[in-house]
């Protein structure tokens, strides 16, 4: 299903127009928000005393929308942009507020899963045992350091609830697709523990060489051995094989390509009250992934250009964050903190063609520290304040600071709010000290950037919910890559690219009746290049940046069926992007469709007593069999169909 964009952009302003009015001739229930958030501040606060604009996806939401990956939970947040190259398992990116894709911190219990430089790949990202998801817009190295540029992702898992409890579920699909898990999990008076482990695979949708396997493992133990005392350790794995029979511009012609990743993230989160009005707390992390990629000749006979590549990647994070909190008031609190990360990668690759064998290896190291405040006030619950600044000192490029500040201002069922700041992201580790087929520019200044946002909320009777926000950001001194070095020993890159991007992000939340809750959300994110630095074609002089689209809606409508389970349908609007054809040289420009795609999930209990659950389960992706691509040459799923069955209960 094909929409013309006008079209669609109007029906989905329509939708929202129509969601509220209808909520406002039926005011019968009271909509659910969110009231806690903890990654706008690193505190548990309210989030009406936020001064940053905050989207909270509940673990309740995700399993009764039936959403198995924390890419298409993201998918419907105001301003973000979720693309996948092609089927279940390939490189799926996030762009938030037109910034690039590896201008977005992505957490898991505060430990972040960007690779040094930014990039996150979101493909093997489930939502097994995730208890919420918060995504922060705007910019926040004050507080996360380098890559929270245009915001942050934080993935919060669950811990253990009540007695002892136990939960399964089973399902399976179109296009092979297969999944398992199973949870336990205990809480008492001082102690939770919980353990849940979790497996998918699917055939994929090419003809040949496109399976796809995901296992994961996750553990958290927490403590509260008084009531000034708290600590928790959670400890994540994910191992994952991914076949994929496609060069870069989607030709399917690899009958042997395919690559693996494993990873495991730690956290230790650590904290004591010193004194009735002050904290300290300790976080711990560590990320260790490995990568491989291998491509194999399609058979004896193929010996033409470059036929046989392998590489392999270690990255490793490890990072320590002290801080203290100084309650003055009981909704006034000024953080310091110190952070201390080193980062470090060994990679090495190798490849076969015509022309002879070739290889390469990278061995690289480097530290990072900080220190940072920042307060944040709610007086008398009208007027609420945030202000922090953050000193960073790398090893690659030095002392950097970054600054944000905001204020929201309370008024009967209103809120306005405004909040501005800068960010930073570190380079690369191969923009640094890459060599052999580039040469890295060790003089490199971090990519920066300055933002400010305007919003207006407003509380409609009870039942109504209604969001407009007005960003703008300014990105600048962006790394780019020259194929023509100025001399032979000159470096490959250089901070030289410009880029600006402002929008609008509506939304409407509402509850019209008893049980049911309608969402509406509209986007329209304008990006530009300001300097195209070396890249006129991927960043084209005065042209929008590839993949991220200038308008985007959904519509979520979900309803509870008594005590017995839940319905939910969502329409997502994705409008005409741009895109590159990389099949040729130099690239050249092109258009993308805009595109409707609706999915559909049911829940129903079949057993439900004595504390033991029984439930059936139906999804529906893609519902009206949409043809699109989110990355030229690499078509999206179709339509599939998902059955399943969850069970769970006392021990």
């Amino acid at each position: 299903m094909i929409v013309h964009a006008r079209t669609a952009a109007a029906l989905a302003a329509a939708l929202v127009v129509g969601a509220t009015a209808l909520t406002a001739l039926q005011p019968r229930d009271t909509v659910q928000l969110p009231e806690i958030v903890v990654t706008a501040a690193r505190l548990p606060m309210p989030r009406a005393s936020t001064t940053a604009a905050v989207t909270v996806i509940t673990g309740e939401a995700l399993r009764s929308h039936g959403i198995a990956t924390v890419a298409d939970a993201l998918r419907t947040v105001s301003g973000a942009a979720v693309v996948e190259t092609g089927p279940l398992g390939s490189a799926t990116s996030l762009f938030l507020r037109g910034g690039e894709s590896n201008m977005v911190r992505v957490l898991l219990d505060g430990v972040p899963l960007n690779v040094p430089g930014g990039a996150v790949d979101l493909a093997n990202l489930t939502t097994d045992d995730v208890e919420r998801i918060e995504v922060v817009r705007g910019p926040a190295s004050v507080l996360y350091g380098s890559d929270a540029v245009a915001g942050v992702v934080q993935i919060l898992t669950r811990g253990g609830r009540g007695g002892p409890r136990w939960e399964a579920g089973v399902r399976g699909g179109t296009f092979g697709t297969r999944g398992a898990d199973v949870r336990l999990a205990a809480a008492g008076a001082h102690a939770d523990a919980s353990l849940a482990v979790s497996h998918v695979g699917t055939d994929g949708v090419y003809a040949f060489n496109n399976a796809y396997r995901d296992d994961g493992l996750a553990v958290s133990a927490g403590i509260v051995p008084d009531g000034r005392t708290t600590a928790r350790l959670t400890v994540r794995y994910t191992g994952a094989l991914y076949h994929y029979p496609t060069d870069g511009s989607g030709n399917v012609v690899y009958q042997n390509q395919f690559q693996t990743g494993s990873g495991v993230v730690a956290s230790l989160d650590a904290g004591r009250y010193l004194a009735p009005r002050l904290e300290t707390r300790l976080l711990l992390g560590l990320t260790e992934n490995t990568g491989r990629q291998d491509q194999e000749p399609n058979g004896p006979a193929d010996t033409l250009g470059y036929y046989a590549f392998w590489s392999l990647d270690r990255v490793s994070r490890r990072s320590a964050d002290a801080r203290v909190n100084w309650h003055l008031a009981p909704a006034t609190v000024l953080t310091a903190g110190a952070a201390l990360e080193t980062e470090a990668e060994r990679s090495s690759n190798a490849s076969r063609s015509q022309f002879g064998p070739s290889a390469g290896s990278l061995i690289v190291s480097r530290w990072d520290r900080a220190y940072y405040t920042e307060a944040v006030a709610d007086a008398a619950k009208t007027l609420s304040l945030t202000a922090g600044l953050r000193l960073e000192d790398n090893r690659a490029f030095g002392a950097f600071a970054t600054w944000r500040g905001g204020v929201a201002w309370h008024f009967g069922g209103t809120r306005l709010r405004a909040a501005a700041g800068t960010a930073f992201k570190e380079p690369g580790f191969l923009d640094t000290y890459g060599s052999g087929y580039v040469t890295g520019n060790p003089d490199l200044k971090p990519e920066r950037s300055r933002s400010w946002d305007v919003g207006l909320e407003q509380q409609v009777g009870a039942g109504l919910w209604l969001s407009a926000t007005w960003f703008d950001q300014r990105f600048r001194d962006l790394i780019q890559y020259t194929f023509a070095p100025p001399t032979p020993t000159a470096p490959n890159y250089y901070n030289v690219a410009a880029a600006n991007a402002y929008g609008l992000e509506l939304e409407s939340r509402s509850a019209p009746v008893s049980g049911l809750e309608v969402t509406a959300r509209y986007a329209y994110t304008h990006t530009t290049s300001a300097d195209s630095g070396f890249d006129g074609a991927t960043f084209a002089q005065g042209r929008r940046l590839i993949r991220r689209p200038t308008r985007a809606a959904s519509l979520d409508v979900s309803y509870r069926l008594g005590g017995r389970g839940s319905a939910a349908v969502t329409a997502q609007y994705v409008g005409d992007r741009d895109d590159e054809d990389f099949s040729t040289f130099p690239g050249t420009r092109v258009v993308l469709p805009a595109y409707v795609r609706v999915d559909a999930a049911l829940e129903w209990a079949l057993v439900q007593r004595h504390g033991q659950r029984l439930a059936a389960t139906l999804k529906v992706e893609n519902l009206f069999d949409a043809r699109y691509e989110q990355v030229l040459g690499f078509p999206a799923r179709r339509r599939a169909l998902f059955l399943g069955l969850d069970a769970g209960g006392g021990l």
